[in-house]
């Protein structure tokens, strides 16, 4: 990564979530589990006001670094840039106050479904914003999915 200054080194250790982003394979997916893995310290002591603070903060940060890790790594959504997992993960969790295994777990396996298989329009909403904004809404648009199906096992008394 020769020629990079320090503020390209840290906007891309944020993008890719320290080392994450790195993974020889799915990379996606480790960055979801580095989000699962946070949000319990990070995420869910916080209250929903916060919650919803935080997630907009992210969106826009991880919008912004993801355009420059565009402009950086010179690839329309590296893989590497694994911030977006985390904003949608989170998403995910965003009504539930606390957090348990199953609860976790059951988001970590909805949300990756969703980004996987990107059903409409999660594919179509990567060209709704501009740069790094679009890759960051479609793991957002991924997350709503993930959620209704988390609201769902909720309602059924399933946690």
């Amino acid at each position: 990564m020769q020629g990079h200054n320090i503020k390209d080194e840290l906007t891309l250790s944020f993008c890719r979530l320290g080392v994450a982003g790195l993974a020889p394979r799915a990379p996606g997916t480790w960055g979801t589990a580095v989000g699962c893995l946070l949000a319990p310290f990070l995420f869910f002591p916080l209250d929903i006001v916060w919650r919803v603070i935080v997630l907009i903060a992210i969106f826009i940060a991880g919008g912004l670094a993801a355009t420059r890790a565009e402009k950086i790594l010179r690839q329309k959504d590296p893989g590497e840039v694994v911030i977006d997992e985390l904003a949608g993960v989170w998403l995910v969790f965003l009504p539930f106050p606390e957090p348990s295994f199953w609860l976790i777990l059951s988001g970590f396996i909805f949300f990756r479904i969703f980004d996987i298989f990107k059903p409409w329009p999660v594919n179509a909403s990567e060209n709704w914003l501009p740069d790094g904004f679009g890759v960051m809404i479609d793991d957002i648009v991924a997350g709503v999915y993930a959620l209704i199906c988390m609201e769902i096992l909720h309602w059924l008394g399933l946690f």
